[in-house]
């Protein structure tokens, strides 16, 4: 057997040597195949990606004064991309697969005790001139962090409102349609119907579903390459361009404590249902190097708490509040740019007992071939009230092909 994977493994590896010799190989970060049908009746693009990142932290102590550091490296992200078109370039397609352990994370009996390898696996069709359906699983219309792939994001991760709010992956259907005002003004509708239990979910539906809406106004036109859904002014914008979008998510008897996402709230006669609510306000802007996101969350529910059969509470809570999310950077010459980002999450401590956080962090990245080839590093002090405060430098590489 490991002679037969050894030699399976050589002859996937001459392929790929062969092939990339060849004239009409992709350039680097578009892809290590691209192929197409002889009959022009599908198409495929495999790319792969990955993501180092070091990390070093510091808490604060009872003495106010700062403990030694804690000092973590991991395989952040690591990537196998799949899309194209099949039958049809009306009918489009995308798989997105995991291998980092941080990917794979989160197995439990609701993943039939298996890792979380797929993250997308999603249909797209153009049926009908601007009308676009989807099916499968993806990220849900949600606010526009969270909608930024980890590849082309602006500073090493996310914020702490992304964190707390996001409504990250579904499976479902979507909907999806475009128009123009005049000749520049652009509006986006998005609206999609799912699980309401996160991704690579296997036991079914256990609360009721889930209902996301998104409407986007781009007043300026179009950005290019649609770089507004990517971090920072990497086109160098030679007009303003600026989106404005706003998203509402209903998540009917949902049994998760944050919407479709946390923990589920387990009762002594099965799950806590609740209908819960989240808002995003958020907007983008971009020119010549400069750029600006700015995001606002909130979050509520009918009944946030979990009850037993006999009304003790489980401890399980929904995690109700509000965020704010204020990010700018701007490009230098030789493809630097400094970002800097300020974040505010206040739950509500009478449900939650969470303190309010805030977060300051300044970034530094080289971009040496745009998002597909850059370094990234960072450096956050968080300050929680009546609480620790951290401080944390980061370091990251991000190789894609």
């Amino acid at each position: 057997m490991k002679m037969k994977c050894l030699a399976l493994g050589l002859a996937l590896c001459s392929l790929y040597i062969s092939y990339s010799q060849e004239p009409n190989a992709p350039e680097f970060g578009k892809g290590l195949f691209n192929l197409m049908g002889r009959d022009s009746t599908w198409s495929a693009k495999i790319a792969a990606r990955m993501q180092m990142l070091s990390s070093t932290t510091w808490s604060e102590n009872p003495n106010d004064n700062f403990t030694d550091p804690h000092f973590n490296a991991l395989i952040r992200r690591a990537r196998l991309k799949f899309d194209g078109f099949a039958y049809s370039p009306k009918l489009k397609y995308k798989i997105e697969i995991g291998l980092s352990n941080r990917d794979i994370s989160g197995g439990s009996q609701y993943t039939s005790n298996a890792p979380r390898y797929i993250y997308d696996a999603v249909v797209m069709w153009n049926f009908y001139k601007n009308f676009e359906l989807w099916a499968g699983q993806t990220k849900l219309p949600g606010n526009i962090e969270r909608v930024i792939s980890s590849g082309n994001m602006q500073l090493v991760d996310r914020s702490l409102l992304n964190r707390q709010f996001n409504i990250d992956r579904d499976m479902g259907l979507q909907i999806r349609h475009h128009f123009f005002l005049n000749n520049k003004i652009l509006i986006r509708e998005k609206m999609s119907i799912s699980q309401g239990e996160g991704r690579n979910i296997t036991t079914g539906n256990l609360g009721g579903h889930q209902y996301t809406g998104r409407l986007e106004l781009l007043p300026f036109g179009e950005f290019t390459n649609n770089s507004e859904y990517s971090g920072g002014d990497l086109k160098r914008e030679k007009s303003p361009k600026l989106m404005l979008a706003a998203t509402y998510d209903f998540n009917h008897r949902a049994v998760k404590t944050r919407s479709n996402q946390g923990e589920y709230m387990v009762t002594d006669f099965g799950f806590h249902q609740t209908n819960i609510s989240t808002l995003f306000i958020d907007a983008m802007f971009k020119y010549n190097g400069f750029s600006f996101m700015g995001e606002y969350a909130y979050r509520d529910a009918e009944d946030p708490f979990a009850r037993n059969m006999d009304g003790s509470l489980t401890g399980e809570v929904v995690q109700v509040g509000r965020g704010l999310n204020l990010q700018t950077g701007y490009l230098m010459n030789h493809h630097w740019e400094i970002s800097g980002r300020y974040t505010h999450v206040k739950l509500k401590k009478n449900i939650t007992g969470e303190n309010p956080k805030k977060q300051y962090t300044l970034g530094l990245s080289k971009y040496i071939v745009g998002h597909k080839l850059k370094v990234q590093t960072d450096i956050s002090y968080l300050s929680v009230n009546n609480g620790p405060d951290e401080l944390m430098y980061r370091l990251q590489l991000d190789v894609h092909f």
